[in-house]
């Protein structure tokens, strides 16, 4: 698709003024025509141009006597029309209002607002939604004249602090002070502080005056995480995804929604293979490893947990499947698919053991579906859950051993076992398997793990049916048929389908389609908000079209923050030589900056892309580089130009070290013979409190909303 318009002579939005259709107007002097003598006509200066926009018309097809007397027509013609007011008032540019005037654009914080919580990423992108799509206007500032925006710009800054944004701050030592968990001298807004901090020049140091200029207040930002599970949510995912759209009848529906295909959505068929559980997904996810998961050198020792089993696999490759022999277009790729489900009784308190078993193939038809009871007694049979009852489980002399035996037949190499949190099946069944698909990991709930999705919840969202209904209890088979169904429908539509992206829409893609003009930025036309779609960029270190940047319509990769400056003030203007960005710019602006991020030491290497050596550089001399990049970048925004920049999240640093602590205590924990006292990590309540304070430090960033 073409996305270039025609250079315009200035940096914003106009439009033509066109020339009157029958060329200019002239006036006959009435003396040459009669040969008398007259005096110059008097034409009064202040004549309006347009006598009357009913005579229109008329003028048009009027004539002045073009032969008199049969004499030649040298001094009579046809009286050229002249535009009526209101084809003026269409064809006329669009004005800039004065920024004092009430027409400006202004988002301004009320005081009187009553805010029960501090703003969020996600309430910093529906302001965008709101001002150029379509969307709930935001309680927590007031937003006027809203069609007179013309671009917004967006730029991420992580490093940023609300501390630093402090008069008497010592950038010097500002990093040397040792690690406090309280973290006092870095958020100076209590956990209740929800409204933003006035700023003033005599109360910020003199390098971050500038601010003071372009920004009002100083907002304090959450990053959306979650503290009890010691987990945040990617802020740079977050900005960039905008929450599904409801219809009218879907907002008046109660329950679970039914999960709806993206606009311009393909399903791409995907082989199962595609969705297997990889061995450090099964540490993540609380599996205990099967030997083929364990590196070499680890597995010579290697004996199985008392009771346990695993099934006959002797290396990850075993289940290869020669390309020959897989059928053509096939989702199973020449492997056995088996769906397991397991129910399970009350033995001891926290304890729960094994008391039926369901396998089910690929078309259906149920493999194994038996009664197994338990070694110990049963304290309760949970049957509102499990729908075993101790009149099912009288008769019954099937034991756990028995069914491993029959397992350990039916399972091979080229098995893939299919169920939802199939850890808690596998435990019960005390079986190791290394070829699993878990429909809790490829269909994961959208705050990010470790929350999951319930199976009930899945099979009504995306199957659209009912499993799990009334005081029977669960049904293992209904269940295991539910999780094949499911991953069947994945392998349908794509990796994509059921995650995150398929849950929200790309920021950019949304602008696109359901960006709007009004009449102040797109003519008459325009008059009441119509749908345009909006142009976009979107400047970042490495290359944006690896993420959601792919979306945009002009993806700017950069090396540097020089880069991204240049990059910002391209898209904000457009190409004066290459044309590749049209004259006047886009219309959104999302931008990344990461030198003061990396100096911090904030950067989490990801892929190939590395941080910049930034040697001999002060933490003050980071910080100024980047307000006046801040500033340039200001300066050069045309009027009516809303502004932000947020820092994305608070220092993650230690959060980032107690998990990657927990991850190493679950891999070490869950390894079949490992021993606590010979742990390299503990993991105990003391860590995971601190984890939880950690948690809620990188959950603390700042905010600037302004406009040009």
């Amino acid at each position: 698709m073409d996305n270039s318009v025609a250079p315009l002579d200035q940096g914003f939005l106009t439009e033509s003024i066109e020339d009157p259709v029958d060329g200019s107007l002239q006036l006959v002097d009435s003396a040459q025509v009669f040969d008398i003598e007259a005096p110059p006509p008097h034409i009064p200066a202040d004549i309006p141009e347009d006598v009357s926009t009913d005579t229109a018309t008329s003028e048009a097809s009027s004539l002045k006597r073009s032969k008199p007397h049969d004499e030649p027509d040298e001094g009579w013609q046809l009286v050229g029309s002249r535009s009526s007011k209101k084809s003026k008032k269409e064809n006329k540019a669009k004005k800039i209002p004065a920024p004092q005037s009430t027409n400006y654009p202004s988002i301004t914080f009320n005081y009187n607002a009553k805010l029960q919580s501090k703003i969020t990423l996600d309430s910093l992108r529906n302001l965008i939604l709101y001002i150029f799509a379509e969307g709930a206007a935001p309680q927590w500032v007031a937003i006027s004249q809203r069609p007179q925006f013309r671009k917004i710009v967006a730029i991420m800054v992580p490093g940023l602090e609300e501390a630093m944004f402090v008069q008497n701050v010592d950038f010097a030592t500002y990093n040397d002070l040792p690690l406090d968990l309280d973290q006092r001298h870095r958020v100076l807004t209590s956990p209740d502080d929800y409204y933003p901090r006035l700023l003033k020049k005599e109360e910020l140091p003199e390098i971050l005056n500038d601010f003071a200029d372009m920004f009002s207040h100083l907002w304090p930002v959450k990053t959306p995480g979650n503290e009890k599970y010691g987990t945040i949510r990617s802020p740079m995912g977050t900005m960039l995804t905008a929450p599904i759209e409801k219809t009218k009848e879907e907002k008046a529906q109660k329950g679970v929604q039914p999960a709806k295909e993206p606009r311009g959505w393909k399903d791409e068929r995907t082989r199962i293979t595609e969705f297997l559980t990889m061995p450090e997904d099964f540490l993540a996810n609380g599996y205990v490893l099967h030997p083929a998961c364990i590196p070499i050198e680890r597995r010579k020792n290697f004996q199985d947990l008392e009771g346990w089993v695993h099934t006959h696999v002797e290396k990850f490759e075993d289940g290869d499947v020669p390309e020959e022999e897989i059928q053509q277009g096939s989702v199973t790729a020449g492997r056995e698919i088996l769906a397991l489900d397991c129910e399970m009784c009350m033995t001891a308190p926290d304890e729960f053991s094994l008391t039926r078993v369901s396998l089910v193939n690929w078309d259906g038809t149920v493999v194994l579906d038996e009664l197994v009871k338990p070694d110990k007694p049963i304290l309760d049979y949970v049957t509102r859950f499990s729908g075993i009852t101790e009149q099912m489980l009288a008769p019954v002399t099937t034991t756990l051993r028995d069914i491993q035996a029959k397992l350990l037949q039916i399972l091979h190499p080229r098995t893939i076992l299919v169920g939802h949190s199939l850890e808690s099946d596998l435990k019960a069944l005390q079986l190791t398997h290394p070829f699993v698909v878990d429909t809790s990991i490829i269909f994961p709930h959208n705050r990010g793990p470790p929350l999951k999705n319930s199976l009930k919840f899945l099979t009504q969202r995306f199957l659209r049916r009912e499993i799990q209904k009334g005081a029977a209890g669960h049904d293992s088979i209904e269940d295991a048929k539910a999780c094949l169904d499911l991953v069947k429908q994945k392998c349908e539509k794509g990796k994509s389908w059921g995650n995150h992206e398929s849950q929200g829409e790309n920021l950019f893609r949304r602008l696109t389609r359901t960006g709007k003009a009004y009449r102040a930025n797109g003519g008459v036309e325009a008059k009441g908000g119509v749908n345009v779609g909006k142009t976009s960029a979107m400047i970042d270190w490495g290359d944006p079209m690896r993420g959601a940047g792919a979306a945009s319509t002009y993806p700017i990769g950069c090396k540097s923050d020089d880069e991204v400056e240049t990059g910002i003030l391209r898209a904000v203007s457009g190409d004066l030589v290459t044309e590749e960005i049209p004259a006047g710019g886009v219309d959104f602006v999302f931008a990344r900056f990461r030198e003061l991020e990396a100096f911090q030491g904030w950067w989490k290497q990801n892929g190939d892309l590395t941080p910049p050596d930034l040697a001999g550089l002060s933490l003050e001399a980071c910080v100024q580089n980047l307000t006046q990049r801040i500033k340039r970048i200001h300066a050069s925004l045309p009027p009516c130009t809303g502004f932000l920049v947020f820092s994305g999240s608070g220092d993650p640093r230690e959060m980032a070290r107690l998990q990657a602590m927990q991850a190493q205590f679950k891999k070490e924990y869950n390894t079949p013979g490992s021993n606590w006292d010979e742990l390299s990590v503990k993991w105990t309540d003391r860590e995971d409190q601190a984890l939880k304070k950690a948690v809620s430090i990188a959950r603390n960033g700042v905010g600037f909303i302004g406009v040009k």
